[in-house]
């Protein structure tokens, strides 16, 4: 039997331990995140930073994020973009480009890995 995989609430959940942002251009940034669920080069799960600004690139992967509470700013080739709670976004396999988090940022995200 193949049973479902639950995080009931995703915007309080414990994350684990914060740790040092390594692409963070703000001295003190952090983020934590917790995996709830990977197969077959596909992985979910809950992803959290604090205020700062981080550069951010997609080599292999896309993925789909909603953010669930926090503000940020997101800038790339083609400009910039603010995010809050519920959006929606994408960032595909060849994106580069910088985040600013203005609050704390929490968002589930959902990984692809392409082929090599």
């Amino acid at each position: 039997m193949v049973k479902a995989i639950v995080l009931n609430d995703t915007q309080t959940a414990d994350l684990g331990e914060h740790v040092l942002k390594p692409t963070s251009t703000t001295p003190g940034q952090t983020e934590v995140s917790l995996k709830v669920w990977e197969a077959d080069g596909a992985r979910t799960g809950v992803w959290e930073a604090t205020p700062g600004t981080f550069t951010s690139t997609r080599e292999g992967f896309n993925e789909v994020c909603v953010i669930l509470s926090g503000t940020a700013t997101i800038t790339d080739e083609s400009g910039s973009f603010d995010i809050g709670p519920g959006s929606l976004f994408v960032t595909p396999e060849g994106w580069r480009g910088s985040w600013t988090v203005h609050e704390t940022l929490r968002k589930v995200g959902f990984v692809q890995n392409l082929p090599a």
